[in-house]
């Protein structure tokens, strides 16, 4: 491949391997898909329409060059904005769809964004409430048609003569060293950021994770984007996709990946935790459907795959994982479509338990780290076998460098590593020293540079006896247990280490059933003795493995699931800390005002 030195390189090198399914979307209920040259059409039209609504690539600095907002899911559209406003010297800022409307004003105002687009009407609604704040915002385009809205497609004419040449003398003069896109995060805590990445450093995460793409034995090149796009680890995946020929198919939402994979056939996609928690749980829920013999033979396979390591040499736990394969794990495989080979994962910490089961079941699950100020990956398992680890975020991806600071916390080099957040240099200069790029996150390096993440430096807590507290290995460990779907471990400045645990009722309500437990609501399961019994118990069971101050003496049991839309979870699944404990300050209190003896549950 000829070396690229931008992102939009990328059309070129599609258009010498031109697709008839480059990118894919389901409209009205059935697939449709854009060639390669109609993308290719479709990024210089709009191009095109952008240099003459005035967008232009201003002088060398990022403030000085304009901005596009776009705020939509993942769909083709997304990307063809993306490249178009790449081609002439924009700099795209995007934001997740379900970014609240106050959030909307501030990322708009504070980035001097001229033109929005967006997907749907919910959101050219927020957009226009905040519209008469922003005096940079000229106009919004829409991808769905929306009566009072511009489409836009009217943006999008046959090229005239010249065209083409006003564009390329444009995007002649962008270098790798341009700002790409600016990203906010979205935070656990405090006000999002925004992040400035160049083409170079998407671009040399994108071709050195393409490298380990290629050690994956693929055929059809096919893969399914349901995370959002204005994510730094999806939008970087994509890229690597399209520089390696593949066809990206988009879902229709979350609620329909199941189906569409069926449809697609992927060969590989991107995942986040706590969707490999809810694929399990959903081949939990059917495995308890069924009875007798094939039952036994559904427990019997779980067992075996809770013992797959990589490295496994028995001969006899060899035979057992063919049998497994043979009646259950290749109907795993087929309800994903068939062809997926691995599933990368990102965003947060995977419970081993599960890399174990689903790599035994021949989806190979690589698990990377990374974080959107490294564009992102630091380090990623390797398909190969000598490549990865579990417990481990992989070994470090060539080009980039990680030293250990004398604290623990990872500090990472690279090409990768971001120019600052935008217009905030004092923050810039807290987290970017002497080169390095202080991660917050602490771990530890191993002689074969395989990268293992111990906590988030940030969430370690002390004691009122001035004990430190590392909470992510301890909820780690004990979701390990498939009763517990959730826990955030408190004790910030109190006496002893506590805990939240949402239960997993998927598979909480059958063990209730066996055990002649009745129950209308979750509300009334966590009420029962026996269940909080059964908590304390498996905490009791996980308690031995930390030191005594580390050892959970107190749980509350919670009736509702964390999640994104009630404002719990950070739109990649990440717990906020700070919301959680806000809002169940309540029961925190509980545990520490002395109402209730040590190893009892709160409810």
């Amino acid at each position: 491949m000829e070396k690229a030195t931008r992102l939009f390189d990328c059309i070129e090198a599609q258009v010498k391997e031109p697709k008839a399914d480059f990118l894919n979307a389901k409209v009205n209920g059935a697939w449709k898909s854009y060639s390669t040259q109609e993308v290719h059409d479709m990024v210089y039209q709009l191009a095109t329409a952008l240099l003459d609504l005035g967008i232009s690539a201003g002088d060398s600095t990022t403030e000085g060059r304009d901005k596009i907002g776009l705020i939509s899911s993942g769909r083709p559209e997304w990307l063809i904005v993306d490249l178009a406003v790449q081609l002439i010297g924009g700099v795209l800022v995007p934001l997740y769809p379900n970014t609240g409307t106050k959030e909307i004003g501030q990322i708009l105002l504070e980035a001097e964004v001229k033109y929005v687009f967006v997907s749907i009407s919910d959101l050219c609604d927020q957009v226009k409430q905040v519209q008469a704040s922003i005096p940079s915002l000229k106009g919004i385009y829409t991808f769905d048609q929306i009566e009072g809205c511009n489409h836009w497609t009217g943006l999008l004419k046959p090229l005239k003569e010249g065209d083409q040449q006003r564009i390329a003398e444009t995007s002649n003069r962008i270098t790798e060293d341009d700002v790409a896109t600016i990203i906010y995060t979205s935070g656990t805590t405090g006000r999002p950021k925004g992040v400035m990445l160049t083409h170079k450093n998407i671009l040399t995460n994108a071709m050195a994770s393409g490298d380990l793409l290629m050690q994956i034995p693929i055929t059809e090149k096919r893969t399914l984007s349901f995370l959002p796009l204005n994510h730094i680890f999806e939008k970087m995946c994509t890229y690597t996709f399209l520089f390696y020929g593949y066809s990206v198919y988009y879902a229709e939402s979350m609620d329909t990946i199941g189906a569409n994979m069926k449809e697609v056939k992927p060969d590989i996609f991107t995942a986040v935790p706590r969707l490999l928690e809810k694929v399990f749980e959903k081949i939990m829920v059917e495995g308890q459907k069924l009875t007798g013999f094939k039952k036994k033979i559904f427990l019997w396979s779980i067992r075996v795959a809770e013992e797959f390591e990589i490295d496994h040499t028995s001969l006899w736990y060899k035979m057992k994982l063919e049998i497994a394969d043979k009646l259950v794990y290749s109907k795993w495989r087929n309800a994903i479509g068939g062809n997926v080979k691995a599933i990368v994962i990102g965003s947060s910490a995977c419970p081993v338990r599960l890399e174990k089961i689903f790599t035994a079941a021949n989806i190979v699950i690589l698990e990377g780290y990374g974080l959107t100020e490294t564009s992102p990956v630091i380090s990623v398992n390797h398909y190969q076998k000598n490549g990865r680890r579990f417990g481990t975020v992989g070994p470090l991806l060539e080009g980039v460098q990680v030293k250990i600071a004398e604290d623990g916390e990872i500090l990472c080099k690279g090409p990768n590593v971001m120019v600052g957040y935008y217009k905030n240099p004092e923050l810039t200069a807290e987290v970017m020293q002497d080169g390095w790029f202080h991660t917050g996150d602490i771990g530890v390096l191993d002689q074969d540079s395989f990268l293992k993440i111990t906590d988030r430096k940030k969430e370690i807590f002390k004691t009122s006896g001035g004990k430190y507290v590392a909470p992510t290995p301890i909820e780690n460990k004990m979701k390990e247990s498939p009763f517990i779907e959730q826990m955030m471990v408190v004790g910030a400045g109190m006496k002893f280490t506590a805990a939240l645990i949402v239960p997993s009722y998927i598979n909480l309500k059958p063990w209730c059933k066996q055990n002649d437990i009745s129950f209308i609501s979750n509300k009334d399961l966590i009420k029962d003795s026996r269940v909080c019994a059964l908590y304390q118990s498996i905490v009791d069971a996980y308690n031995p493995e930390f030191n005594h101050v580390e050892q959970v003496k107190k749980i509350v049991l919670l009736a509702d699931e964390w999640a994104i839309d009630s404002g719990e979870l950070t739109p990649t699944g990440k717990m906020k800390r700070k919301v959680i404990t806000e809002k169940y300050k309540v029961d925190i209190d509980k545990m520490y005002a002395g109402e209730i003896s040590e190893n009892t549950v709160v409810n």
